[in-house]
């Protein structure tokens, strides 16, 4: 018997870190790029890493309306086109 996938394990109800999510997002994304998954699992397996996904994105968006906040910009939003150059 094998241990179960930490990867396509259910959310805890504790907020999880972002380092955390990405971490769990790489070790999906890396089983699904091994093609070594049958298909059930490939599919459970992105339907974890969508969920995992949105969860970071929240956090994200928390995190760059704290520095709005803290640079006294949220009252005049402001977006800039990301430019990696």
């Amino acid at each position: 018997m094998t241990a179960p996938d930490p990867a396509l394990a259910p959310a805890t109800d504790a907020a999880p870190r972002f380092e955390d999510l990405v971490g769990e997002l790489e070790h999906i994304v890396a089983q699904l790029e091994s093609g070594q998954l049958p298909l059930e699992k490939s599919l459970e397996a992105f339907e974890r890493g969508m969920g995992l996904s949105k969860q970071a994105a929240a956090i994200l968006d928390a995190a760059e309306l704290k520095v709005e906040q803290l640079a006294g910009t949220a009252t005049a939003p402001r977006t800039e086109p990301f430019d990696p150059r």
